[in-house]
């Protein structure tokens, strides 16, 4: 009765799990499990936008989505162009176990007359294994201009990025 009640908990945890994370972060706003897009407003024309990945999202998908959420914000407060003042990606590194024991081991003996003594082990039991897992989050602090972005080569014109990366956003379904 233990083992069954050990089994299904065991089995549904995995379930939860595997549903958790079951592709890329989606450009989304930040939800449940704070994966995808914030932004914050730190002056009238001034933001910080940040988008977070989960281990399944690259590096350059983060990045990417960061800046067509600042230009997607741009077009939405009435602006142009957005310079960045400050940009930073961030990794998050961590080694994940799975298997080794699932409780206490145990074993034990019983005799069948027929065959004689039998051991069993607890089946609960399989080796170790380890994985790495690495999450990038990009963060920018944003300056919003109306008119032509000018010459300074951190200013990005609204419309072109949102044109050139639109085609590699990916939404959520719904």
């Amino acid at each position: 009765m233990i083992r069954k009640a050990l089994f299904a908990f065991a089995a549904a945890s995995a379930l939860g799990l595997a549903a958790c994370q079951s592709g890329p972060t989606p450009y989304q706003a930040a939800g449940r499990y704070e994966r995808g897009y914030t932004e914050q407003k730190i002056e009238s024309e001034r933001y910080r936008i940040t988008f977070k990945g989960n281990s399944l999202t690259d590096k350059d998908t983060v990045e990417n989505y960061m800046l067509y959420r600042a230009a997607e914000l741009t077009l939405q407060q009435g602006f142009d162009h957005f310079t960045i003042v400050d940009r930073d990606t961030d990794k998050k590194r961590r080694i994940n176990t799975d298997g080794g024991y699932f409780g206490p081991r145990m074993s034990y003996a019983y005799f069948v007359p027929r065959y004689g003594w039998i051991n069993e082990y607890e089946p609960f039991w399989r080796p170790t294994t380890y994985t790495e897992s690495t999450q990038y989050s990009a963060s920018a602090e944003v300056l919003l201009g109306k008119g032509p972005k000018g010459a300074d080569p951190n200013a990005f014109d609204a419309r072109d990025v949102e044109k050139n990366l639109g085609p590699l956003v990916s939404r959520p379904p719904q």
